[in-house]
């Protein structure tokens, strides 16, 4: 089982890997490839309840509207860029990325702050595929196989506030 993981892990690495740094003959579809993460707490006060942020190759943006996320269509922002150092903290996020979730079914993972838990919405837009998910914070009704991700995006969150 680990060695199923771990080769599973390889491979998502080595794919998008290729993702970030394939050519591609229309520069402005490299333009177009990003990773929105953020969380989001319902019964919270404050400017930090609601953080989404926008990975692309070489920038990081942070959404000003800070809209809770709608569980039936992708985040729509207001995005602007952030430092260069504050898109080092980031930029390693995408080779975290479970790759087995993009051919998963579901878009809801848990009961997302149904217990004031708050969640994590993902977004993901490479190579003409683009997919959204919205998570709980409670790991124990998520799949094992995305607890890392999980872990790594809230990580990430943290090193940005």
């Amino acid at each position: 089982m680990k060695m199923k993981r771990f080769v599973l892990m390889i491979i998502s690495a080595l794919i998008c890997g290729v993702v970030f740094t394939s050519c591609d003959k229309n520069e402005a579809n490299n333009d177009t490839d990003y990773l929105i993460f953020g969380h989001f707490y319902g019964m919270c006060k404050g400017e930090g309840c609601i953080e989404i942020f926008k990975l692309e190759k070489e920038k990081l943006f942070e959404d000003t509207n800070d809209n809770y996320p709608s569980w039936n269509d992708f985040y729509v922002g207001n995005f602007v860029q952030l430092s260069q150092e504050q898109f080092d903290k980031t930029k390693d996020l995408i080779n975290y990325f479970p790759i087995e979730l993009l051919s998963d079914r579901n878009i809801v993972f848990g009961l997302p702050d149904a217990s004031d838990g708050g969640g994590l919405y993902i977004e993901y837009n490479y190579g003409g595929i683009r997919k959204y998910w919205i998570f709980d914070n409670m790991q124990r009704d998520i799949p094992s196989q995305y607890h890392e991700f999980m872990d790594k995006v809230n990580e990430k969150i943290m090193l940005l506030q």
